[in-house]
């Protein structure tokens, strides 16, 4: 009943998304899975709170979806080396060493500290919106000329350390939900931030197919559940106290908006 529930599910989002999902028909999930989960902080989990104390400042949370994946369908083994701030580069000098051949599924979310999100925001945040859109323009502009080859370089270490193993690329929610009254960044400030989170999404999109990885895109199950929009969020504010969790999925994100997408493209 639970995996035919799953397979509406599934085939709901992609008769949704025009076939959103970059799929190479992923093989189900099955107790001998050996699961490694890499990439930057949402896939870690940083925003969702309950943080295992052997990850330290790489803040892994128990609510992140690779957990709860591990904990719904109970593969063989699990190991989440996702890490806070986690770069193409710092993926393959510091993650990779969890894959080995007997490796049989890998998430990873990479990419958009390459293009210096976290800076982008601040600069949003404490600037006027010529100096955001000039920022997020840069990124952009990094984004075009340097992110493919970057995520080629990372999606080629995965597949020589794991060379069996199917691969789910996982993308980024778009920030905000435009055309609604909402305090704080002007509309041309948030409507350029969503520009560039689609174009990066994009790219890894295309990068993940040419590959022959999955690709698990979180953009559409987010609807309504964006900032600015009048549903609950699933991304945190801008957070004073506490600036690390900033535009970050809340615990209720990673279980309703990241989990549910990367169940039905793993199987």
């Amino acid at each position: 009943m639970r995996r035919s529930r799953l397979a509406t599910l599934a085939l709901s989002l992609v008769t949704a998304l025009g076939a959103t999902f970059t799929l190479a028909a992923p093989a189900q999930a099955a107790p001998s899975d050996h699961y490694v989960a890499l990439g930057d902080s949402y896939s870690s989990g940083v925003g969702a709170g309950s943080y295992t104390a052997e990850s330290g400042s790489c803040q892994r949370s128990s609510n992140a979806y690779p957990a709860l994946y591990a904990t719904n369908v109970r593969p063989a083994s699990y190991r989440s080396v996702a890490c806070s701030g986690a770069t193409t580069a710092s993926v393959i000098s510091s993650q990779l060493g969890a894959l080995s051949a007997t490796t049989t599924l890998v998430s990873v979310s990479v990419g958009g500290n390459d293009v210096g999100f976290a800076n982008i925001m601040t600069t949003c945040v404490l600037y006027g919106t010529t100096e955001c859109v000039a920022a997020v323009q840069g990124a952009e502009n990094k984004a075009r000329a340097d992110l493919a080859n970057l995520l080629n370089g990372v999606y080629n270490g995965i597949r020589t350390r794991a060379p069996s193993a199917r691969v789910v690329v996982v993308g980024y929610p778009v920030f905000y939900q435009l055309g609604t009254t909402c305090v704080g960044l002007s509309a041309t400030s948030r409507a350029k931030i969503n520009e560039a989170i689609n174009l990066v999404d994009d790219i890894i999109r295309s990068a993940a197919g040419a590959a022959g990885f999955a690709f698990a895109d979180v953009r559409s199950q987010f609807v309504g559940h964006q900032l600015c929009s009048y549903g609950e969020k699933w991304l945190h504010a801008l957070n004073f106290t506490n600036l690390g969790i900033s535009y970050h999925p809340t615990a209720a994100g990673q279980s309703g908006g990241y989990y549910p997408v990367f169940r039905s493209v793993a199987g």
